[in-house]
């Protein structure tokens, strides 16, 4: 008698915050994991009360219904691969570690989701040690803005040329690989750095800026396309340059409409794939 083969989709979980607006967050992460052909899951970590013109309000999870969403979802469908995006607090930040080193999450992407497009702050500024110290360590990339390894570094980074030394700065804090994204240095050219622990030299990944008001989102889109492609099979570098493809497309395809007064969104479901199975 034939064993019938069991496969499955490509599970992707994201740990975030949610966006009211939809642009951003677990519902800019579902979208990205839908039109890259995955299965999207959340545990999500914060409600905001948002737009496209800002963050009005932030409402925290508990810890423990934090930890009650991942025991669910990881115990019962599995995971594949991980996107985390907003960690509030400290204390959401050891609820996560927990989860990844007990359940032995594979293919974690952490985008340190710190400040909003519209500059508003998604973190206390207690917590920023504690990711360095908890999360790092334990995940396969961090993918910061330039704001954003700004507040870890604890200095600016104001032109090219601090983009490498800077990346090298970051894996030294823990971090076992880097995306550098370089999109608010002026300029024709966007340039972002991958840098690697176990691998030299530094890869430098360069586009033709898209000029959009909608780019609400980006940085969770990105980090949710790593994470859906290295479910998929990819490896790093390759999972990094296909998620820099889709999130251009999604930019180009969004940048001529209007949703909201402020920073619209992406246009996600440019070119939508069929959902794999593995």
């Amino acid at each position: 008698m034939n064993k019938t083969i069991q496969r499955h989709y490509p599970r992707v979980l994201t740990i975030a915050g949610s966006d009211s607006g939809g642009g951003a967050g677990i519902q800019a992460d579902l979208k990205t994991f839908s039109a890259l052909g995955c299965y999207g899951m959340t545990a999500i970590t914060a409600l905001t009360a948002q737009n496209t013109m800002g963050v009005q309000a932030i409402h925290a999870v508990p810890p423990e219904f934090l930890k009650a969403q991942l025991q669910s979802v990881i115990e019962d469908i599995g995971v594949d691969a991980v996107k985390i995006g907003m960690l509030h607090s400290p204390e959401i930040v050891e609820v996560v570690a927990w989860a990844i080193q007990y359940y032995q999450l594979p293919h974690v992407v952490f985008d340190p989701v710190m400040v909003a497009t519209s500059g508003d702050p998604l973190i206390a500024k207690d917590t920023i040690s504690v990711l360095i110290e908890k999360i790092f360590p334990l995940v396969s990339i961090i993918t910061p803005n330039l704001d954003e390894a700004a507040l870890l570094l604890c200095h600016a980074i104001d032109n090219e040329s601090e983009l490498i030394p800077s990346a090298n700065a970051l894996l030294k804090l823990g971090a076992r690989a880097v995306l550098l994204k370089g999109g608010h240095l002026p300029g024709d050219q966007v340039i972002d750095v991958l840098t690697q622990a176990t691998q030299q030299p530094e890869l430098k990944l360069s586009s033709k800026r898209i000029a959009s008001d909608n780019v609400h989102g980006t940085g969770c889109t990105l980090s949710s396309a790593i994470a859906a492609h290295l479910a998929l099979g990819q490896p790093l570098t390759q999972a990094v340059k296909m998620a820099r493809e889709y999130i251009l497309g999604a930019i180009e395809a969004g940048a001529h409409v209007k949703t909201g007064e402020g920073h619209g969104p992406l246009n996600h479901g440019y070119a939508p794939k069929t959902m794999y199975k593995i």
